[in-house]
């Protein structure tokens, strides 16, 4: 029998990113006692740590933005069709501050330790100020790509110059004029970051790790008249995200590979290369994703397009990928990234060939000789999806720990509720739609599908709710076997839990943190969940009065 106890909150959300933001105003619209709890200075997640140079959208700001208020999509204008991070997150503070989200939210809240109260169902929370909250049920909002890794390399502090992770570049800003930079990876953050730098910088020393294929944006102003006309048909737009498999614009072209010309392939290829966004990579053939010999020809055209683009052949071979193909892994989009290595003052350092051995107080030191630097930049990733999770000390039933029971690969029912962590909610958890879709598409989804089933416990009088261990095997299960079909199982990269500054990471052993079905199969499974009376969680409580119902209580 759970007890009754009086809790701080009925429902605590960790972070304040765009999935925090929406989970807030859900719960307040309707009177929950709730709050979040950020670790950072502000809202905005991403949006507010990211403020390298160069970061921005690679979805169209139109679908990325919120589809919930009326009001808000009238009233906000985006300025790019991929819009920077300075207006990204003025708009997240616009939302905010329209609805009186930041009453709810308390910063510079680091959630150090969540811990699980049988006896009661409730969830005991430590944080960084010395605090200990109760609540009933904790929502975990810390995002995709939240904790960030730096790599094994002696002497990171002694360097005498100024050196930091991407995630952290300086809110202030940083004057690179004339400097000498050193860069470390070429993943998505740093295909954004480098051609800028190249601009600014007197030399740029670009310490690559692994080459990562890189598609062009193609961005460009929204008009007032432009706008005018989006905003018309935001119903269409956030309809056509909701049917197409990656939640974007783009579909997939459903002919087959190999029913058209090589002429026609190329073809179509030559216009989604010059188009904006996506196009290159979802609007493109579904045999690419899964067919060897489709890949390797689109593969070989993306290449020859790199090969036109950089001056040197020797450069451009090293900026080519010859462990992957293209598309098997989520596409960087880039503006002058290519263009940057035809600058004089930009070079290229393949360490495979000269590997890194250390930082030392003037620099980097490889095998073959070092190199005097101002500025050491960290673009090496993050600990995608289980990270922040990791970081947090989460202990459920029977003081099993949420670290330990994912090490080896995580499982999840939905991806949003986790066997033996009753009432641990996750609208965009590992193994959920959001991972691999257009990222609020799938935020919104997974906070509307949540607040059903709040609604549903708080109607039932149930206190705990815990996934199912077979439910949660089963849901696993699927998500493994769509993987095989994928080319992606091949693939060093986040979506198979890849990251080789993080102990058990490493190439070899691949962790399924995404669900590969697409966006409507996904929807589809949560409607169905949801009609079953959530089949697959097991239930816990008594009726209570309908004035004892949290919806009643002032937030």
């Amino acid at each position: 029998m759970v007890q009754s106890l009086t809790t701080d909150y009925e429902v605590i959300v960790i972070g304040a990113g765009v999935a925090g933001i929406y989970q807030i105003k859900r719960l307040i619209d309707i009177g929950v006692k709730a709050t979040v709890l950020e670790g950072s200075g502000d809202l905005g997640g991403t949006w507010y740590n990211n403020r390298y140079p160069g970061a921005r959208f690679d979805s169209e700001s139109y679908t990325y933005g919120y589809s919930f208020s009326k009001e808000v999509l009238e009233e906000w204008h985006w300025k790019e069709h991929f819009s920077s991070q300075p207006e990204n997150l003025r708009y997240l503070n616009f939302v905010a501050d329209k609805f009186k989200l930041r009453d709810h939210m308390q910063f510079n809240c680091k959630v150090e330790a969540a811990k699980f109260e049988k006896k009661n169902a409730i969830w005991r929370l430590r944080v960084s100020d010395g605090r200990v909250l109760s609540c009933r049920f904790v929502i975990m909002a810390v995002g995709l790509l939240s904790q960030p890794t730096l790599p094994n390399l002696e002497g990171q502090d002694d360097f005498k110059g100024e050196s930091f992770h991407t995630y952290y570049w300086p809110h202030d800003g940083i004057d690179l004029t004339g400097k000498k930079v050193g860069i470390i990876g070429t993943g998505a953050t740093a295909i954004q970051i480098i051609p800028v730098i190249a601009e600014q910088a007197g030399e740029l020393h670009v310490f690559q790790r692994r080459p990562n294929w890189s598609a062009p944006l193609n961005n460009d102003e929204i008009s007032e008249e432009e706008m005018a006309d989006i905003r018309t048909r935001y119903d269409d737009i956030f309809k056509a995200c909701d049917e197409s498999p990656g939640g974007f614009l783009h579909r997939p072209d459903r002919r087959s590979f190999y029913e058209v010309s090589r002429e026609e392939r190329l073809a179509l290829w030559d216009k989604l290369y010059d188009e904006r966004g996506f196009g290159i990579w979802l609007s493109n053939f579904r045999e690419i994703f899964m067919d060897e010999k489709a890949n390797a020809e689109f593969s070989d055209y993306i290449a020859d397009r790199i090969r036109q683009r950089v001056k040197d052949p020797v450069t451009a071979d090293k900026l080519i990928p010859k462990d992957h193909g293209f598309g098997v892994q989520r596409v960087p989009l880039e503006t002058n990234y290519f263009e940057a290595y035809n600058k004089e003052n930009v070079h290229l350092v393949d360490i495979q060939e000269d590997p890194l051995q250390r930082v030392t107080e003037t620099g980097l030191r490889t095998m073959a000789r070092d190199y005097d630097l101002d500025v050491i930049i960290y673009s090496t990733g993050f600990d995608a999806m289980t990270g922040a999770f990791d970081h947090i000390d989460i202990e459920g039933v029977g003081g099993a720990k949420l670290k330990d029971k994912w090490f080896e690969a995580p499982s999840t029912f939905l991806g949003m509720m986790i066997n033996g962590f009753p009432n641990l909610l996750m609208p965009n958890g590992p193994q959920s739609g959001s991972a691999s879709t257009n990222y609020p598409r799938g935020i919104e989804c997974g906070v509307n599908w949540l607040m059903d089933f709040l609604q549903y416990m708080w109607d039932h009088g149930y206190v705990r709710a815990e996934a199912s261990q077979a439910a949660e095997q089963e849901w696993t299960a699927e998500v493994v076997e769509m993987y095989k079909i994928m080319l992606m199982r091949k693939a060093k990269s986040w979506f198979t839990g890849y990251n080789s500054n993080v102990v058990g990471h490493e190439a070899g052993h691949i962790r399924h943190l995404v669900y590969n079905g697409g966006a409507p199969k996904y929807m589809a499974r949560l409607r169905t969940v949801a009609a079953s009376g959530y089949d697959g969680i097991d239930f816990e409580g008594e009726p209570v009065k309908p004035e004892e119902k949290p919806l009643q209580s002032t937030a």
